[in-house]
C-alpha cells in the first residue's frame, strides 16, 4: 500500500510538473501564432516565386550475350563465326559509361546546352527551352565565349533588328538577325527561331557557360540506378526547371551512349577490314600477274592438254599447295598478332578479328583481349592512374597477353611442322612431275601457283564480306523500354512538405527563444521560486497593479491588489499570535536592493491595518533614501532624522496624516543625514520606539536594503516582525542567500517573506478574483499586449 501511495504521487508530481512546463510557454500563445503566421506568409511567397522542377524518367536494358545468347537480328549471321564470343556487359560498368563525360559531353554538344535563353518577368526570370524567339550560334571554336561564362540580353526592337545589352541592361549595339557579330568576345550571329514572335521590346538573356560546368553540373544531377540488385534494366532520372529540357537530354543521352557502343564493337571490325584490304590489294597483284603469265603461256605454246597423269599430278600438287597456302597464312597471321603485341607503343591497339585460326581458344583470347581493351578505353577517361578497377583491369590484360603470346608461338610452331612436312610432299610430287614433258610441267606450275593464290583471294574476299555483315548488323548496347517521359506535377519545392516545415518553423523559433530566455533567466518570479530556494514563511503575494494610485487598497476596492493585503493583513494575525503582551506589533518592512517595493508594501500595510480599526503609525526609517513623502507626492519634511538630532524637537509635531485613509498617522525620514548609522545608535531613537508602542496597535517602519547598508540590522531589536519583500521579475535568485543567511543566523526576528509586482498569467494557484468576482484590471486588447512578456 505504501509503495502504491509512493507511486501515486510520483504520478501526480510529473502531471503537475508536464502542466508546469506547458503553461511556461502556453501563456505566450500570441507569439506562437503571429511567428507561424508569419512563417506560413514566407512559405507563400518562396513557393510563389521559386523556380520549380520537375522530374523526368527513362528505362533502358542493357543486353547481356552471355545471358541472353544471341540476339534475333544476328542469328542468321550465326553460322558465319562473325557473332558472339563478346564478354559480358557489367551493369555497374555501364552505369559509369552512361555518366562519363565523353558520354555526357556529346549530349551537351548534341543539345547545345552551353547556351541558356530566359525571359524576364516582374520578379524573376523564366527559362525558355524550346519556345526561343532567337538562336545564338558561335561561330569560331576558339571564341573567348566558349572559354568564359558570360550573361548579355537582347531586345527584339521589330522583325529584323534587335540590341545587345550587357549584364548591367547597358546597350552595347544593335544588329539585324542573322548578321555576323564581330566583338572582343568572337564572333557570333542571332538568328530568328521557328517560333519567332514580332514582340517589340521583349526582353531575352542569354547565359554562355563553359562546357566543362554544364558537364560536371549534369553528371551530378543525373540518377542511374538497376531496377534490382538481379536486373540489368536501368532507370536514369533527371530534375530540371523545364520538363521537356530534361526528357531531351535523356532521350539524347541513350543515343550517344548506344553509338558509343557501336563504335567500340565496330572498331575492331574496322581493324580487321583495315588488315584484309591490305593483304587483298597484295593478293590481288599477285592473281592478276600470274592470270597474266597464263595468258602469256598459252599465247607462246597455243591451247595444251594434259595427259591423265599430268591432270593427277597437277590435282596431287594443287591440293598439297591449299593446305600449304592455308597454313602459311594462318602463320602469317600468327606472327604479325605476336609482332603487335610485342610492340609497347601500340599495347592499347585493338587487334584485327574473324581471321579465321583454326585454333578456337586463339580466337577468342583475341575478342576477350579486344573487350578488355575497350573497357579500359572507357575507364581511364574518368578514372585515375592509381584507380583500384583500372589497375585490376590492366593486370587482367597483360596477363591475357602473355597466355596470347604464348598461344601464338605455340601455334606457330605448331605451323611451321605441318608447313615442313607439306613441302616434303610436294618435293616428292615435284619428282613426279619431272617425267612429264617441259610444257605440261611448266603449266602444272602455273597452274599450281594460279590455283593457291586464287584460292587465297577467295578466301580473303569471304573474310571481307563477313566483316562488312559484322559492321552492318551492330545493334545498340540498351534496349529502350520508356523513352524518356515528366511529369507535370513538379517534385520540388513540395508545396506541402514547405508548408509543414514553414509551420513547425514558426512553432519552434518561439519556443527556441522563450526555452533559452527561461535558461538564462535568473529571476524571482513566482511563489514557486521562493518556495524553493528560500526556507522562510510565505506571507503571500501582490500581483502587478496597472492603475497610479499609490494606495490601492480602500474600504469599496475590490481589485486584486487590495485583495492581496487583505489577505497578507489576515497572515499577519498568525505570525504575531505569539506576542502576548499588549503594547503594539511592531513590524520593520525591508528587502534586498532598493526598487523592490518596500515603500509601497509598507504605506499599503499601514492602510489596510488602519481600515480595520486599529492605530496604526507608519515610518520611515530609510534615512539615506526616503521614499514615504516621495511616494505620497508630498514635500520634504521634518521626520525622525530631525527628531534624533533636535531634543528640543516633539514626536507629535512630526506627524501627518492624508486624506486617502483615515486614521493613520505618519512620520517621516527627514532630512538624509551625514551618518545615519551612528544616529539610528542613539538613544533617542530607542526612546522613539518607546513612546510609538504605547500609543499604536501597529508601527509599519519602512527600513533600508540589508544587502546595501547596515541601518536596518543596528534598529532589527525594535521589531517584532520583519517582512522581507522580494520583487517579481527583478531579484535574482542569487541574492536569495541573504535572506536565507539572516533567517538562518536569526539576525533577524520573526521573518516572512512577501512576493511583489507578480503576474497573474504566471502565478500558481486560483490567483485573485478567481471566485468570480471579476476585480481583475481589465485586459488590454491584444494587439497591445501580444509582444509583452
Amino acid at each position: 500500500m505504501k509503495r502504491d501511495y509512493i507511486h501515486n504521487q510520483l504520478e501526480e508530481n510529473d502531471t503537475i510538473n508536464i502542466r508546469e512546463e506547458i503553461e511556461k510557454y502556453f501563456i505566450y500563445w500570441r507569439w506562437f501564432v503571429v511567428c507561424s503566421m508569419l512563417a506560413l506568409i514566407g512559405a507563400y511567397v518562396y513557393l510563389r516565386y521559386s523556380t520549380p522542377a520537375y522530374s523526368a524518367s527513362t528505362s533502358i536494358l542493357i543486353k547481356d550475350n552471355q545471358k541472353s545468347g544471341i540476339s534475333a537480328e544476328l542469328e542468321a549471321f550465326k553460322d558465319l563465326g562473325i557473332v558472339g564470343g563478346s564478354s559480358s556487359n557489367n551493369t555497374d560498368n555501364e552505369i559509369e559509361i552512361l555518366k562519363s563525360r565523353k558520354i555526357i559531353g556529346n549530349v551537351v554538344d548534341s543539345l547545345d546546352l552551353r547556351v541558356s535563353y530566359f525571359s524576364e518577368g516582374r520578379v524573376k526570370q523564366t527559362e525558355i527551352y524550346d519556345n526561343s524567339p532567337v538562336t545564338f550560334i558561335f561561330l569560331e571554336k576558339d571564341s573567348v565565349l566558349q572559354k568564359v561564362d558570360t550573361t548579355f540580353s537582347i531586345v527584339i526592337k521589330d522583325a529584323e533588328n534587335y540590341e545587345l545589352k550587357d549584364a548591367n541592361d547597358k546597350t552595347i549595339s544593335s544588329h539585324s538577325f542573322n548578321e555576323v557579330v564581330k566583338s572582343k568576345l568572337g564572333t557570333f550571329k542571332i538568328i530568328r527561331a521557328s517560333l519567332f514572335e514580332e514582340d517589340v521590346d521583349q526582353n531575352i538573356h542569354i547565359t554562355i557557360a563553359q562546357r566543362y560546368k554544364i558537364i560536371d553540373k549534369y553528371r551530378k544531377q543525373i540518377t542511374i540506378s538497376p531496377v534490382n540488385k538481379n536486373s540489368s534494366v536501368l532507370t536514369l532520372t533527371l530534375n530540371d526547371a523545364v520538363k521537356e529540357k530534361a526528357e531531351d537530354i535523356l532521350n539524347v543521352l541513350v543515343n550517344q551512349y548506344n553509338k558509343d557502343a557501336i563504335s567500340d564493337k565496330n572498331e575492331v571490325s574496322e581493324k580487321t577490314k583495315d588488315f584484309i584490304d591490305e593483304r587483298l590489294a597484295k593478293v590481288g597483284a599477285d592473281l592478276s600477274a600470274i592470270q597474266d603469265d597464263v595468258k602469256e603461256f598459252k599465247s607462246k605454246t597455243g591451247s595444251i592438254g594434259l595427259s591423265t597423269e599430268g591432270e593427277l599430278a597437277l590435282e596431287a600438287v594443287k591440293e598439297n599447295s591449299e593446305k600449304l597456302a592455308v597454313i602459311e597464312t594462318e602463320q602469317k597471321l600468327a606472327s604479325w598478332i605476336k609482332e603487335r603485341l610485342t610492340e609497347q607503343a601500340k599495347e592499347d591497339d585493338i587487334l584485327p578479328s574473324n581471321l579465321g585460326f583454326t585454333n578456337v581458344n586463339i580466337t577468342e583470347a583475341i575478342n576477350n583481349y579486344n573487350a578488355l581493351i575497350l573497357q579500359k578505353k572507357k575507364l581511364v577517361v574518368n578514372a585515375g592512374v592509381k584507380n583500384p578497377q583500372l589497375i585490376e583491369l590492366e593486370s587482367q590484360i597483360n596477363s591475357l597477353k602473355a597466355n596470347l603470346m604464348s598461344s601464338l608461338q605455340n601455334l606457330i610452331t605448331s605451323l611451321e611442322f605441318q608447313s615442313s612436312q607439306l613441302k616434303r610432299q610436294e618435293s616428292q610430287f615435284k619428282s613426279k612431275i619431272s617425267s612429264i614433258p617441259v610444257n605440261e610441267r611448266i603449266f602444272i606450275d602455273i597452274a599450281r601457283q594460279q590455283e593457291i593464290i586464287s584460292g587465297l583471294y577467295s578466301y580473303l574476299l569471304k573474310k571481307k564480306e563477313e566483316t562488312a555483315i559484322s559492321l552492318a548488323v551492330s545493334v545498340p548496347n540498351a534496349k529502350i523500354i520508356d523513352v524518356a517521359y515528366g511529369s507535370n506535377i513538379p517534385v520540388s519545392p513540395k508545396r506541402k512538405i514547405i508548408f509543414l516545415a514553414a509551420l513547425l518553423l514558426g512553432l519552434i523559433i518561439p519556443f527556441i527563444i522563450l526555452y533559452v530566455k527561461n535558461l538564462l533567466d535568473t529571476k524571482i518570479h513566482n511563489k514557486k521560486d521562493i518556495e524553493e530556494n528560500l526556507s522562510l514563511p510565505f506571507l503571500g503575494d501582490i500581483p502587478k497593479s496597472d492603475v497610479k494610485e499609490k494606495i490601492v487598497i480602500g474600504s469599496e476596492n475590490r481589485s486584486s491588489s487590495a485583495e492581496a493585503f487583505r489577505l497578507i493583513r489576515t497572515n499577519l494575525d498568525f505570525m504575531l499570535t505569539s506576542n502576548k503582551r499588549k503594547e503594539s506589533k511592531t513590524i520593520f518592512i525591508t528587502s534586498t536592493t532598493s526598487g523592490e517595493g518596500k515603500s509601497f508594501i509598507s504605506i499599503n500595510i499601514a492602510a489596510s491595518l488602519a481600515m480595520s480599526g486599529k492605530k496604526t503609525l507608519l515610518m520611515g526609517m530609510d534615512l539615506r533614501a526616503p521614499k514615504v513623502t516621495e511616494y505620497l507626492g508630498l514635500a520634504d519634511r521634518k521626520g525622525v532624522t530631525n527628531y534624533i538630532t533636535d531634543e528640543d524637537l516633539n514626536l507629535d509635531s512630526l506627524k501627518f496624516n492624508i486624506p486617502e485613509v483615515k486614521g493613520l498617522d505618519i512620520i517621516s525620514s527627514g532630512v538624509i543625514p551625514p551618518n545615519p548609522a551612528e544616529l539610528l545608535m542613539t538613544k533617542r531613537v530607542e526612546n522613539m520606539f518607546t513612546i510609538f508602542k504605547e500609543d499604536y496597535d501597529f508601527i509599519i517602519v519602512d527600513t533600508a536594503p540589508v544587502n546595501l547598508v547596515t541601518d536596518t540590522l543596528l534598529i532589527a531589536k525594535y521589531a517584532d516582525m520583519f517582512m522581507y519583500v522580494v520583487r517579481a521579475n527583478y531579484l535574482d535568485k542569487r541574492l536569495l542567500a541573504v535572506p536565507q543567511t539572516l533567517y538562518n543566523e536569526k539576525r533577524l526576528p520573526n521573518m516572512a517573506v512577501v512576493l511583489n509586482d507578480t503576474d497573474p498569467k504566471r502565478s500558481y494557484g486560483y490567483g485573485y478574483g478567481g471566485y468570480g468576482y471579476g476585480y481583475l484590471v481589465e485586459e488590454k486588447p491584444w494587439y497591445k499586449k501580444i509582444f509583452k512578456s
